[in-house]
């Protein structure tokens, strides 16, 4: 396509976010199958790492000048962004790629649907707001499909599971990412939000340091090849950046909860991309598990999701 014409494209989908709101779970689906594939060679911490250096390389010129004369601003809530660099950077993105060294990518895509209902539960616990009666059972309906896809069909296996297993890692990953959600709304309306994104990266990567040299001192090694390049470049750009930028225009115009519904597609493209890129078989527990998981996120926030499409 040539540059002249897709400007205007760009433009035309920047002005309907709901054409967009395909694209960020797109990218983080592409995020899951390349860790995935990455697994037998590149270290978790390390890739969790680059991916934030080369996402915090690309914004920071964007963000300098602004991000300086918020300094002050930054330093008043510096607890704040360390709680959501901690949580948000560092913890979801390092756990959810230790667990795809064992744990397929579709299975990991498919437990993360529990994030839309975890964030009410992670609120409730810190004391933000209650959890209705309504949203409590889509909760409890999601978590049954959540134990379906982690026993593989065979509930009785529960007993047998261990808390090292990678999908338990996978549902601690993502709780840090609940965590992460519902200290983001504490985050002050004057602080410019891209500003905020990357002092996170930093405070995300300065949580990070310690565990990569301990993962260093181990003797693990960084592959140079041009394919684990490449796919750390898009990581960082389209999975980290991108996805974030569209994701908060989507939120900004069409609401949290219309927009929250579509991370569920994150499952639908990263079974696909999984099946067709690394041969990942989609079996019958995958597929009743994410129909639980998605009849629970329904149930909990099918009143509000209409009043978010009236009222767009």
């Amino acid at each position: 396509m040539r540059p002249l014409l897709l400007k205007p494209l760009l433009l035309a989908l920047w002005a309907r976010p709901v054409l967009l709101l395909w694209l960020p779970p797109l990218f983080w689906a592409g995020n899951l199958v390349l860790g995935r594939a990455l697994a037998p060679s590149f270290p978790p911490v390390s890739l969790a790492v680059g991916r934030w250096l080369v996402a915090l390389a690309v914004l920071a010129p964007f963000v300098a000048r602004r991000a300086y004369e918020q300094r002050h601003l930054l330093r008043r809530h510096a607890r704040l962004v360390l709680g959501c660099g901690a949580f948000g950077i560092a913890g979801y993105n390092a756990l959810g790629y230790l667990a795809l060294q064992t744990v397929p990518a579709a299975s990991v895509a498919f437990l993360n649907s529990t994030l839309p209902l975890m964030v009410p539960l992670a609120a409730f616990a810190l004391g933000i707001e209650r959890v209705a009666l309504r949203t409590l059972c889509g909760i409890i309906l999601s978590f049954v499909g959540v134990a379906w896809i982690v026993s593989r069909g065979e509930v009785g296996s529960l007993r047998q599971l261990s808390l090292g297993g990678g999908e338990l890692l996978v549902l601690v990953a993502v709780a840090n990412y609940a965590l992460y959600s519902v200290l983001l709304r504490r985050k002050p309306t004057e602080l410019d939000p891209l500003v905020f994104l990357a002092a996170t990266m930093v405070a995300g990567l300065f949580v990070l340091i310690p565990f990569w040299a301990v993962e260093i001192g181990h003797g693990a090694v960084i592959p140079r090849d041009a394919g684990s390049l490449a796919a750390v470049l898009y990581i960082g750009i389209f999975a980290s950046l991108a996805a974030f930028v569209l994701w908060n225009r989507c939120v900004a115009t069409l609401g949290a909860t219309v927009t929250g519904a579509s991370f569920h597609l994150v499952a639908l493209f990263t079974a696909a991309l999984a099946f067709l890129v690394l041969g990942e078989p989609v079996r019958a527990f995958h597929l009743i598990g994410i129909a639980l998981i998605l009849a629970g996120f329904a149930l909990a926030t099918f009143r509000r999701t209409a009043r978010s499409i009236a009222g767009s």
